[in-house]
């Protein structure tokens, strides 16, 4: 329960409702505690941090100005939404946020029927208060819709589309512009504040309409003052481009200032026509340590908020995304042609040593997934051998180009898939469980699933050395070395190899039973196969299949069981069947992998003994369906 004594405004703040019965006095005193009460819950239960603390003036100015849930707020990707949680009856729940049963990571509309938007990938927020604002004005309602979108989101192709397209049908909305960067700082300041104000009023407001309807008969005068009114607004303002794509730009203004937030939001929500109001804010605003590191406390661990630094991760293995990082650089310290390639995870793909020590030879494209696959295009046209290291649940988003600017031309391009399977506590949005259904299907593509951190390594060499498109597949988490692997060997494009063969004399089953693995679930298909006294081979290519073994399984065995973490259909063992159904080898097939439905969040071990992906879990489901 809330203590009452540490946060007296909050408690009187439970839902927007409340809120708005507050004085308009009262609401820094509420951002302050709420600013408290989001750090001290994150701190104790992990997630993200920075982005929310950045938000809470403008989450309190937004419930205070909009009849929320009756008008609509869309929030780009979530992370940004911890204090619209808290306002918005969950308060309570927030210690459980992430967890396995507990509140999602990211707006979703299952949960509150304050969050409109159920959001995981970023830049979708425009599109979605853009199809809702047509509704509503087709519905005759009056209900206003406001969307906000980060400045890194708004880098996605997807943003300019929907601005594209609202300027074109011109529907009532508002889109929020949260900028975080540092760049134009210098315009934040009681000028523009009282300029944003000003140009959001009705006197302005009501001059532009009144000259327009004036001049509406006199086409050049018309033309003349709509240039006079852009140049006026240029010179002061930063918003030529989302004036040119028909929105009403205002701002910057300082996203912190409540007495300016509230009465700039409060006229441009009267406003006819697509707004754009541009805000600054500081990530990790009002807790020092996470204004100096908004990248480190982007997503936190549990830690102690007294101290000034993040908890140190005990000494493990490295990462797959390091051992990623580290053949990176290995390969470019052999190889100038290599150039590489991240839409806006550099940090989580490993790549910033490569980045230091390559500058010229790192591209961040930012959130742009369909610019990165097709950038790689030109650059293997071009005569270089590009690496593309994305996100598996990333990399949905640009399938078309690996379908039509990869494969149909069948060029050099490798796909390094971080995050392949169970990421955990992300939830149904960031879960890497399709990518080998969906890249199985397209013609000339290698796909590779090691089992550990020197298989790994190997495979991406096989796969930069392959002249095609390639992909290797790997998963959220450590590796089982301690050290870090440094091979430089290939492995021959197809072949799989046996881990474990059945003892004869020692047969605990009246059924021989065969256990195909793909990918790193290896160490507990081992733990099962011990106790059935199963054969176990290590796949790793999904595509192209190892014929041979899997022939030779299926002769020599009763049963062949695939366990892959990726979505079972379609996925690695489909393509098993696919194979022993054309050549006719008759064998019963028992296919484990992830389920027909969208996983939810927890961590990742938990979501293995759930999905029965851990060790026992491998063997009880072999159990059960040899007793059947």
């Amino acid at each position: 329960m809330l203590d009452i004594s540490h946060y007296p405004t909050l408690a009187l703040a439970d839902t927007p409702d409340a809120l708005r019965l507050l004085p308009k006095e009262q609401l820094p005193e509420l951002c302050a505690e709420l600013r408290q009460y989001l750090l001290n819950t994150v701190s104790q239960s992990s997630g993200h941090l920075a982005s929310g603390l950045g938000t809470v003036e403008l989450t309190v100015a937004l419930h205070y100005v909009y009849q929320t849930p009756f008008d609509q707020l869309i929030w780009d990707v979530g992370h940004q939404a911890y204090p619209h949680k808290i306002l918005t009856g969950r308060r309570e729940q927030m210690p459980t946020i992430r967890q396995q049963d507990g509140l999602h990571p990211f707006p979703w509309r299952e949960e509150s029927e304050y969050d409109v938007l159920s959001v995981g990938h970023s830049s979708t927020s425009i599109s979605a208060a853009l199809g809702l604002a047509i509704t509503q004005r087709q519905q005759e309602k009056p209900r206003k819709i406001a969307a906000v979108i980060g400045d890194g989101a708004i880098t996605a192709g997807m943003a300019f589309e929907a601005m594209n397209h609202a300027g074109d049908v011109k529907p009532d909305m508002l889109v929020i512009l949260n900028d975080n960067e540092m760049s134009i700082s210098e315009n934040v300041g009681a000028m523009n504040n009282r300029f944003a104000q000003l140009l959001s009023g009705d006197l302005y407001t009501s001059l532009r309409e009144g000259s327009k309807k004036v001049l509406a008969g006199a086409p050049p005068l018309k033309e003349l003052a709509r240039r006079a009114e852009e140049h006026l607004k240029g010179m002061m303002t930063p918003g030529t481009l989302f004036e040119e794509l028909g929105f009403n730009y205002i701002g910057p203004i300082d996203g912190h200032d409540l007495d300016a937030l509230i009465p700039t939001l409060q006229n441009m929500r009267n406003l006819k026509g697509p707004q754009l109001l541009h805000i600054m804010t500081k990530k990790g605003k009002g807790y020092t340590p996470a204004e100096l590191d908004p990248i480190g406390y982007h997503g936190v661990p549990r830690f102690d908020p007294q101290s000034d630094q993040l908890p140190k991760t005990k000494a493990s293995s490295p990462s797959y995304s390091k051992l990623f990082g580290q053949w990176l650089c290995d390969t470019a310290a052999r190889d100038d042609k290599l150039l590489a390639i991240t839409p806006a995870m550099r940090e989580g793909s490993g790549m910033v040593e490569f980045s230091q020590q390559y500058p010229e030879r790192f591209f961040d494209v930012a959130i742009a997934e369909q610019h990165a696959v097709t950038l790689a295009t030109g650059m293997a046209i071009g005569g270089a051998h590009p690496v593309v290291a994305i996100y598996s649940t990333f990399l949905q988003r640009a399938y078309d180009q690996v379908i039509h600017d990869v494969a149909i031309m069948n060029l050099p391009v490798l796909f390094a898939i971080d995050r392949g399977g169970i990421v955990g506590a992300d939830g149904q949005t960031h879960q890497g469980a399709f990518d080998l259904s969906f890249l199985r299907c397209i013609p000339n593509l290698v796909i590779m699933t090691p089992s550990c951190g020197e298989e790994c390594r190997q495979l991406l060499n096989t796969g930069y050395a392959y002249q095609g498109p390639a992909a290797v597949r790997y998963p959220r988490g450590n590796i089982p070395q301690t050290q870090m692997p440094n091979s430089t060997e290939t492995i021959e494009i197809g072949q799989s190899r046996l881990v474990r063969q059945a003892d004869a004399e020692n047969e605990t089953s009246s059924a021989k039973v065969a256990i195909l693995n793909f990918g790193t679930r290896l160490a507990e298909v081992m733990k099962a196969a011990e106790s059935l006294n199963a054969t176990v081979v290590d796949m790793r290519f999904v595509k192209p299949l190892d014929e041979r073994m899997v022939e030779k399984m299926a002769q020599q065995h009763d049963v062949l069981v695939t366990v892959e973490e990726n979505a079972i259909a379609g996925g690695a063992g489909s393509g098993v069947i696919e194979l022993m159904m054309q050549r006719q080898w008759l064998k019963p097939v028992l296919q484990l992998g992830l389920p027909d439905r969208f996983v939810e969040q927890g961590s990742q071990e938990g979501i293995y003994q759930k999905l029965g992906l851990d060790g026992a879990g491998i063997e009880r489901q072999i159990r059960d369906y040899l007793a059947k």
